[in-house]
């Protein structure tokens, strides 16, 4: 990547003003795409009641609207990373944008429950690509000692879009209805465009892989021996995932379950070779982390509504206080774990978190408004926001040439815990409600998270395995585990 020589002597690698314009653009670039997302993602879960009225659903059947796009997210992160891996992070990070752009805009012409869950599918599909791209795509474009700063700014954006989205509910619902709420979803187009046009390719990945697409994940998956194979695999999966998620398994979802469980194994071993465990145990660690999270983040808007029963504006305004939080969150994520470690700042924001986690839902109606955007905005800073590290710490675990597939392949597989949030906290909340409900899942999946990573557990398979990833090789033969420098291992 090409870069200007300033006149002056150059900044330390750790500080801002030693970046370059083509490092502050790509960052730039990365975050408006994930605040997009982040907004066109978010609208679906503002929208729940009113969704559920116009088809006439209950609560726990429109809460697999939310998981719908859960469902279809490991695909988009397999996908779209090996296309960034093989490719390149700029044309990955504009595919990502292109479909869950379109994938929202088409949420305004559902005309039933399954049109809305398959477009939902699609807007998952788009996310998951923006996530692995984007965050690989700002991190391979900074110095290593400012990554954590890299992704913990990035993810401030998805919050900021999910604020946008507050404020554009309370604008255009009430009035027009909430299909035209998905329309805006269109938008985000215009912004691969720019990208097309302006940025540069991540360094890292030019100089460590380039065009040499042997050493990709693209090569593992599309090999002439496994391509049928795997689309095969993919077809029985994605299927399984729709009964699962969309409740229409029946008796059969103890078997499907198993069965999704073997073909992300079977994924994880071609991308990982004898690593898998490692794979396999940073998408347990993901799938924990969204089961503390995303209760809330799905079904928050209906607490709201239906148990303190603030209209639109109340919603949109405590949203926007959690918003804030979580990008705060994030900024002050960042900052802290290049100056602690990843792990050690990690595990003290989600202990911190669990402070204001059940003061949140003790609130009643005619309780102090104020005090609710305060307790939303710290627990979103410390619980929401300290996710912010989940980028680097995911990605400390791969090399360049499958980060991009191993980043987004392990997330998104966990982030399916996103779709099991809302489905498990609307079945709780039946027999304890809501409220209570969204507190007990969050707390106890924070401790599972905090003692995941507080005891390094993905790394001490590495290590047990003696997995190195400073070597190069085909990923197929060796794959991904934990490096063994300081400076680029999970702390």
């Amino acid at each position: 990547m090409a870069t200007t020589t300033p006149s002056a002597a150059p900044e330390p690698a750790s500080s801002f003003r030693g970046l370059t314009g083509q490092q502050r653009r790509a960052f730039f670039a990365a975050w408006l795409g994930y605040l997009l997302d982040g907004l066109d993602f978010v609208l679906i879960t503002l929208v729940l009641t009113e969704v559920a009225h116009s088809f006439h659903l209950d609560l726990a059947k429109a809460a697999t609207l939310v998981s719908a796009a859960f469902v279809s997210r490991w695909l988009g992160g397999l996908v779209l990373g090996a296309i960034g891996d093989r490719f390149g992070r700029k044309p990955a990070m504009i595919l990502a944008i292109v479909a869950f752009s379109v994938g929202s805009a088409l949420c305004g012409f559902s005309w039933n429950y399954w049109s809305l869950f398959v477009f939902r599918a699609v807007v998952g599909l788009g996310m998951a690509g923006e996530y692995g791209s984007s965050a690989t795509y700002v991190m391979e474009s900074w110095p290593k000692a400012m990554r954590n700063r890299a992704t913990g700014y990035l993810l401030s954006a998805y919050p900021v879009g999910g604020v946008v989205a507050a404020q554009a509910y309370r604008l255009i619902v009430p009035e027009a209805g909430w299909r035209w709420l998905f329309y805006l979803g269109i938008v985000p187009i215009l912004l691969s465009l720019y990208l097309r046009r302006s940025l540069p390719e991540a360094a890292e990945w030019q100089r460590e892989v380039g065009d040499r697409p042997d050493v990709t994940t693209s090569s593992v998956l599309l090999a002439p021996r496994r391509r049928l194979w795997n689309a095969l695999l993919a077809a029985v999966l994605g299927a399984a995932l729709v009964l699962l998620f969309s409740e229409n398994a029946g008796g059969a979802g103890p078997w499907l379950s198993a069965l999704a469980v073997l073909a992300f194994v079977a994924f994880s071993v071609q991308l990982a070779g004898r690593a898998w465990p490692v794979m396999v145990a940073v998408m347990a660690t993901t799938f924990c982390a969204f089961l503390y999270s995303w209760p809330i983040a799905s079904l928050l808007p209906t607490y709201l509504k239906t148990d303190l029963g603030y209209d639109a504006g109340q919603v949109s305004n405590a949203l926007t206080w959690a918003g804030l939080g979580y990008a705060v969150g994030s900024c002050l994520a960042g900052l802290v774990g290049d100056r602690l470690g990843t792990r050690r700042t990690y595990v003290c924001g989600l202990f911190l978190s669990l402070a204001f986690l059940f003061p949140v839902f003790a609130l009643g109606k005619g309780s102090s408004v104020v005090l609710l955007w305060v307790l939303l905005f710290a627990l979103q800073a410390t619980g929401q926001g300290i996710s912010g590290l989940l980028p680097k710490y995911i990605a400390d675990h791969f090399p360049t040439r499958v980060r991009a597939a191993g980043l987004g392949f392990s997330y998104n597989v966990g982030a399916l815990g996103g779709a099991v949030a809302p489905l498990a906290g609307a079945s709780i909340a039946a027999s304890v409600g809501l409220g209570r409900s969204l507190a007990l899942l969050a707390a106890a999946l924070t401790v599972v998270v905090a003692v995941i990573v507080g005891f390094d557990v993905p790394a001490r398979l590495g290590r047990a395995l003696r997995v190195d990833t400073d070597r190069q090789g085909p990923a197929a033969a060796r794959g991904p585990g934990v490096p063994d420098s300081p400076a680029d291992s999970p702390r």
